[in-house]
């Protein structure tokens, strides 16, 4: 912060430099030309005594001087402005460069944390079988604890690799006609049984609802915008998938009674990176990407992504897919 605060006031002293002499020149330049037409107004009254043709000579010096005048004028406010235009988008650019340069800090500062964990707790669940003779049921947990944070920390490694290949424009969409009403309760049973026999996750669908959809990335939509409401639902877990068709028009909702997101949080949760708050202080787990690759994939599926406020707490994630 320090660098960046003395850097922007070197660059505000040198452009402020540059426009004072700009103006300095102009005004001497405006103030030679007028020296000059008083000069050649001078060599006129000297060199004639005819007082029409006097007058007649100074009111085109004067009209000429008025002319170039304003061309002066003219001409330096508009690089004056293209000036500070440029100015402007420099530091804009700055600040953009500076703020994705934040966000990819914060990003590798929860990266390195995302993947410790499930490591870690992985190892421990291990070790434990290592050293001691558990009962069989013990074991058993101690293995589907394992297995769970193994598909985290695959969900993880498939989020950040497939971030990759979207944004190197790598990956190639293969669309089939699927019922997404399957698709959704088979990726919903899989990953989230836990959650739904606790009943902290429920489903409800309209029958044969088909969509052409990837079958490789369309299930990260739904992990993505799960792990989301999980996440953030401190208190109680009570999230809710609806899936129903109005028209033509397929809807698909997740909602939850979590935390929230803030007004000024909602216009930028779709970037790349973006968590709100302090990455060392900020107590969920995630990396930012999660709801980039939804919202992209989202809109490679010819959808749309939206989200609102839930009631009384907790926010509705809506995506409205159109069929054709």
């Amino acid at each position: 912060m320090q660098k960046r605060s003395r850097s922007i006031i070197i660059l505000s002293v040198l452009f402020g430099y540059i426009i004072l002499q700009f103006l300095w020149w102009e005004i001497l330049l405006v103030k030679q030309t007028g020296q000059i037409i008083d000069g050649k107004q001078q060599l006129i009254e000297l060199s004639s005594t005819n007082a029409e043709v006097i007058k007649t000579e100074v009111e085109k010096l004067h009209h000429k001087k008025n002319g170039q005048v304003i061309m002066v004028v003219g001409e330096g406010t508009v690089f004056l402005l293209l000036l500070i235009f440029g100015i402007y988008k420099i530091k804009q650019a700055y600040d953009k460069e500076e703020a994705l340069s934040n966000q990819q800090k914060n990003f590798f500062l929860s990266i390195t944390h995302e993947l410790k964990t499930p490591i870690a707790a992985t190892k421990l669940q291990l070790q434990t079988l290592q050293k001691h003779k558990l009962a069989p049921e013990k074991q058993n947990e101690l293995i589907a604890n394992a297995l769970v944070e193994t598909e985290r920390l695959n969900a993880l490694i498939d989020n950040v690799l497939l971030t990759s290949r979207l944004d190197a424009g790598e990956y190639i969409f293969k669309k089939e006609k699927e019922s997404i009403s399957e698709t959704i309760e088979a990726i919903l049973n899989r990953y989230y049984k836990n959650e739904i026999t606790k009943n902290e996750l429920s489903f409800t669908a309209e029958k044969n609802i088909f969509l052409q959809i990837d079958k490789t990335v369309f299930p990260s939509i739904i992990l993505n915008l799960v792990d989301n409401a999980v996440k953030y639902s401190f208190d109680k877990k009570n999230i809710a998938v609806v899936l129903k068709k109005v028209g033509s028009i397929i809807h698909l909702t997740v909602s939850d009674v979590g935390c929230g997101i803030s007004d000024e949080d909602k216009k930028k949760i779709f970037n790349k990176f973006y968590r709100a708050g302090n990455e060392e202080t900020r107590s969920a787990k995630g990396t930012g990407l999660g709801l980039y690759i939804v919202n992209y994939l989202v809109q490679k599926h010819n959808g749309k992504l939206t989200v609102k406020n839930n009631s009384p707490k907790g926010s509705i994630f809506e995506i409205k897919f159109n069929e054709s």
